[in-house]
């Protein structure tokens, strides 16, 4: 539903099908299940992406906990939005790791956080209209598409090959085909609250599958405790403080990426529970939370976190919008990650049950970067869009990198993405239309 934006800024009267307004609290025996819709919302993306990137499960699962809980704090408990694990930084954080080991990209990942407090500063002292110039959808969208198909290659050797030997598998492969298609299956006909975890419906069909396959072995999960502390890696604690430009280059710009859909989902939210997040509490404080919350991730070994249009549907759906039921999802997410059973449980799952899954969410993200385009009617019979958006899928799916030396190393995605910028700013005909005020849909007024 569209929002009746007042001239004031002020937020409009709450609709009349909402069942908890953001401030309500709900009684005691509906909270825990309210709560516990958007931990399974939001569990299947945030465990997947330390999954792939060789970071810790259950750290993820409290950084998401803590990282939300900290940006209800930013935001004076007003947006009713959940972070867990960004996908965009995948690529990045697997190169990173591979330049700086896993505390030196820990460090970088850590620094996108400051890039979106930044951001936020120049946000509240200039408003939003500079960023959406820098980052108009004819960039942005090419982007995000590099972003899923980048990915790619990682989904097919997860699916197609067995972890231990390298070698291609037909069992394998077979799973995760089976895990695609229950995925798709559960996408496309579930309804309600159910079709909100698709993914989680995906991992726990192949799972069942990989233990008729005798893929699985449970002696991990037998022999583990009950409650167990988290393998938080803290750089220069738990290992080496490592500081290296080169992983720093490859990761922290992406934030300018993922910022641009931090603003899609809260004009979305908006629209959901008719208020203007972006005036009051402010955009400012929004991405102020994002990173400070992925600032904290990075130095506790958590990936970069996001806010969730997982979650945003459940709140959709259900028309509960107590920031009340978040913050409880929050405790729990961070409870779980203390549970060694669960963290246990969840390293037992085979790579080709998420390499089925990742198929088709890292084609989903290619494909929102397409939808971008399309939505926003970008016009590519325009000579300067079609050089922008094809030299940017070039750079970024070629993967393409600036080397000067073994210590400065710009990545795919982030010289893509700055090709992109420089090129829509010096190319001629650069018109209202093609500026970044379309990077998400206007609230109505």
């Amino acid at each position: 539903m569209a929002s009746a934006t007042r001239p004031d800024g002020a937020a409009p009267a709450a609709a009349p099908d909402i069942v908890l307004d953001i401030h309500e609290k709900p009684s005691l025996a509906a909270w825990l299940p309210l709560s516990a819709q958007h931990l399974f919302a939001m569990f299947g993306a945030t465990i997947l992406v330390p999954y792939l990137t060789g970071l810790s499960p259950s750290v993820a699962l409290v950084t998401s906990g803590i990282g939300t809980l900290l940006y209800i704090v930013c935001t004076r408990g007003r947006i009713p939005a959940y972070l867990g694990s960004s996908f965009a930084f995948i690529a990045p954080l697997i190169a990173g790791t591979q330049i700086a080991g896993v505390e030196g990209a820990l460090v970088a990942a850590a620094l996108s956080g400051v890039v979106y407090i930044i951001v936020a500063f120049f946000i509240w002292r200039a408003g939003i209209d500079w960023l959406l110039a820098l980052l108009p959808p004819v960039v942005v969208g090419p982007v995000i598409m590099c972003i899923g198909l980048s990915l790619a290659p990682v989904a097919v050797g997860m699916a197609m090959n067995d972890p231990l030997t390298k070698a291609y598998s037909t069992t394998h492969l077979g799973i995760a085909l089976f895990t695609l298609a229950v995925t798709i299956g559960a996408t496309m006909f579930l309804r309600g609250v159910f079709a909100l975890v698709p993914v989680l419906f995906g991992i726990i069909a192949g799972y069942t599958a990989s233990i008729a396959a005798g893929l699985v072995d449970f002696s991990t999960v037998i022999n583990a405790p009950l409650f167990a502390m988290p393998a938080f890696t803290i750089p220069g604690v738990t290992g080496p403080f490592t500081v290296s430009l080169s992983a720093i280059l490859i990761i922290a710009p992406v934030a300018l990426v993922t910022i641009t859909e931090h603003l899609g989902d809260q004009m979305v939210l908006s629209k959901v529970t008719g208020r203007n997040f972006l005036v009051e509490p402010g955009l400012h404080r929004s991405i102020l939370g994002d990173g400070l919350a992925t600032a904290l991730a990075g130095m506790l070994g958590g990936p970069p976190n996001t806010t969730y249009g997982e979650n945003v549907g459940v709140i959709a759906i259900t028309r509960v919008m107590s920031v009340w039921v978040i913050g409880g999802a929050a405790v729990l997410a961070t409870l779980f990650g203390f549970l060694g059973s669960v963290s246990a449980l969840i390293q037992t799952v085979p790579t080709a049950v998420m390499g089925g899954v990742s198929m088709l969410l890292f084609g989903v993200i290619a494909s929102s970067g397409l939808r971008m385009l399309i939505d926003r009617h970008v016009d590519l019979g325009r000579k300067r869009n079609l050089i922008i958006v094809s030299v940017i899928l070039v750079m970024g799916i070629g993967k393409v990198e600036l080397s000067l030396g073994s210590a400065f190393t710009i990545s795919n995605i982030a010289l893509a993405t700055l090709v992109g910028v420089v090129l829509n700013l010096i190319l001629p005909g650069r018109d209202k239309a093609d500026k970044g005020g379309s990077i998400f849909q206007k609230t109505e007024a």
